[in-house]
């Protein structure tokens, strides 16, 4: 029976991926000046289990590109070779080469030879450079595995091995073959085997290794060498390992078979935010790769249940009588439990932002360099946790913003010390928790934005008039506006007008807010409020006429009774509503959906105030009901987009309520003159 190799390539894939992701941060740290012989034992490792598994599953192109990296690795390791910013700069190449290579085998796509023999020539050429010893020389040299030295040679120094095959070695796709071959490129290979433990043929199971092997490789080779041929199988095996020609060493402690790790590499670091899985840790302080379709299936699930449970708490409030309440007092029961479900799902599908902070390092470093300016990137708040959804939507606009600050916010290092600044800039990702909210804010010590240019491309642009008073915070976000730019040289960095337009939107559409804060000369900061999850909504219920609707919780800024003094009417037909030093828009929500309110005259309903893209309007409704969690059903996938309409959900009564998107709502106000004043005749 043979073994079929491909049920294990996505796992293989998906763990070189993360492996990958621990290579570059360390090659990061590398580059920074941080030369630790641990980071490079860190890359090293994750070559080494990439080639190995490579090889194991003949994607040749990847284990041949990888061998000579990893033989670059292996000087830089043993000393034979220092660390220099041009030899950092080809690993991190490299490996965006290895992930190339490696995605394009997944897609089953082919691979850019012609970038990878360019890469290569350049680590040839690296190697070939005087005062350092040739490593694959010994590989080249090495005689295949079984070769014995003559029996009059004089002993040699190296390492003997006794290795024993595990019963589950060669289910888990390990290769003995492949380890005795990598075995030999490290110097040379005398081969013992053991065979008296194969059974007859009736008896013999072709997934079950019988054999066993006594080893001897010579050479001057460090004990860590040895130690990592036998990596993807230690969990598989029975491995003791002695000096020859010295004191013996304490052999390796025989180790029990672990499935689980059987062909994991080296260092992987957690599944980043765009991988269609998860993991989940479990009791025992490992994890478990899950579906996030069958999370989300799961999540679908929790929420019909806490609107069934409401539903029933519903029926049962106006019951009378002993067992009505304890009915009641067991459907409280019920509904502790049901938060308690629902929060534990939620849970499994929290990532820490560190997925999304990862990628900047090496942003910042490449594109700082690019443009000649000295950066550090500081990161805090990193273990800050969000919806997976949020983390893969969030992803994009903080690399605009994070491009804006590289490239408009932090000066070249002559303008900094001139401003009596230190040369390097500091740019700040700072993560943190505030009420039922992720703030996200993105600084820089540059030189901040200039007020008086934004304003003057702004009136070049039509965007305001010159008779407009415009507050500072509504210049700065002016810079939001589709299509503007205060950069005087388009170029591939910026320039062109989309970068905070796309920013603004894609915030908004995760039902989230965005604030600018500036000083010249000082920096700027840019501060994101974003939801824990999008699939649950802290909201607000307000009522207008028969219909009810939910008002997310983030956008409400206060709810005030309205005083007919303050209210004035427009040109427009409208009405605005004065709100200490501000005159804010009344929106009718029965004018714009074009529903039956009860009141028409303001005096007699409320005024709730919501913010969204630093504008602010007052809602006018009829009655506002309870605050509660309500799971959001997307409208879009079960009916159409509506604009000013985020989902709807189910209530406890069963009556489906509306989730108003709030940026929407003043989209679609500012959109239609007719819907700014009510359809009946309104008192003020």
């Amino acid at each position: 029976m043979t073994l079929d190799l491909t049920q294990f390539h996505e796992i293989f894939f998906e763990e070189s991926f993360e492996a990958l992701d621990s290579m570059e941060a360390a090659l990061l740290k590398l580059s920074a000046g941080e030369v630790d012989a641990e980071l490079i034992n860190t890359i090293f490792r994750v070559a080494h289990s990439i080639k190995g598994g490579a090889a194991t599953f003949a994607f040749n192109e990847v284990a041949g590109f990888t061998h000579v990296l990893e033989t670059l690795l292996d000087q830089l390791r043993a000393g034979k070779r220092q660390v220099r910013p041009e030899i950092v700069d080809v690993l991190l190449r490299s490996g965006d080469a290895m992930r190339a290579m490696l995605s394009a085998t997944q897609r089953k796509e082919a691979i850019d030879s012609a970038g990878v023999a360019k890469l290569r020539a350049e680590l040839d050429r690296i190697m070939s450079e005087s005062g350092t010893a040739a490593a694959p020389a010994a590989a080249a040299s090495a005689p295949s595995p079984g070769k014995v030295a003559a029996s009059g040679d004089k002993p040699l120094p190296g390492w003997r091995i006794k290795f024993v095959p595990g019963p589950e070695l060669l289910r888990h796709g390990n290769d003995p073959l492949r380890i005795l071959r990598e075995l030999a490129t490290l110097g040379n290979l005398k081969v013992s085997v053991d065979a008296g433990r194969i059974p007859a043929l009736n008896d013999l199971d072709p997934e079950v290794c019988c054999m066993r092997w006594n080893l001897e490789v010579q050479g001057e080779i460090d004990r860590a060498a040895v130690l990592s041929v036998f990596e993807w199988a230690e969990t598989e095996c029975e491995l003791t390992i002695e000096r020859v020609g010295g004191e013996p060493s304490a052999p390796a402690a025989p180790i029990v078979a672990t499935a689980a790790a059987a062909a994991a590499p080296a260092a992987p670091v957690p599944a980043p935010a765009a991988e269609a899985s998860t993991r989940s840790a479990n009791p025992d302080g490992g994890s478990i790769r899950v579906s996030i379709e069958k999370i989300d299936e799961l999540l679908n699930s929790v929420g019909e249940l806490v609107i069934t449970q409401s539903v029933l708490s519903q029926l049962a409030a106006p019951l009378e009588g002993r067992e009505a309440g304890e009915l009641r007092s067991a459907l409280a029961q019920l509904e502790r439990h049901m938060r308690a479900l629902q929060e534990s799902v939620m849970r499994v599908r929290m990532l820490p932002i560190s997925f999304v902070f990862n990628r900047f390092p090496r942003l910042v470093r490449d594109l700082g360099q690019r443009l000649g300016k000295k950066i550090e990137l500081k990161v805090t708040g990193d273990t800050t946790e969000l919806d997976k959804t949020v983390l893969e939507k969030i992803g994009d606009p903080l690399v605009h913003l994070v491009r804006n600050s590289i490239d408009h916010g932090i000066e070249m290092p002559d303008v900094r010390v001139a401003a009596g600044k230190v040369e390097h800039g500091t740019i700040s990702l700072h993560a943190y928790h505030k009420g039922g909210n992720v703030i996200v804010e993105v600084s820089d010590d540059g030189g901040g934005l200039r007020k008086d240019k934004i304003l003057a491309k702004a009136l070049e642009r039509g965007l305001v008039t010159n008779e407009a008073e415009l507050s500072e915070e509504r210049i700065l976000n002016l810079i939001f506006a589709p299509g503007f730019s205060t950069a005087d040289v388009v170029s591939d960095v910026s320039g062109r007008g989309v970068g905070m337009d796309v920013v603004r939107r894609n915030i908004n559409e995760l039902g989230g807010h965005i604030q600018i804060f500036s000083t010249q000369g000082q920096g700027s900061t840019i501060r994101i409020r974003l939801p824990l999850t999008l699939a649950i909504l802290d909201g607000q219920l307000a009522r207008v006429g028969k219909e009810v609707y939910v008002v997310p919780i983030v956008s409400i800024v206060e709810t005030i009774q309205v005083t007919r003094e303050r209210v004035n009417a427009v040109a427009s037909g409208g009405q605005v509503f004065r709100l200490r030093d501000d005159y804010l828009p009344i929106v009718r929500l029965h004018s714009l959906f074009d529903i039956e309110p009860d009141y028409t005259d303001l005096l007699d309903g409320l005024l709730m105030i919501v913010e969204a893209d630093g504008k602010r309007v007052g809602l006018f409704v009829d009655e506002l009901m309870s605050q509660q969690q309500v799971v959001i059903k997307s409208l879009e996938t079960n009916f159409k987009q509506v604009t000013g309409l985020a989902g709807a959900t189910m209530l406890g009564d069963g009556r489906v309520a509306l989730i108003l998107d709030i940026p929407g709502v003043i989209t679609r106000f500012q959109a239609a003159p007719e819907e700014r004043g009510a359809r009946k005749p309104q008192a003020a």
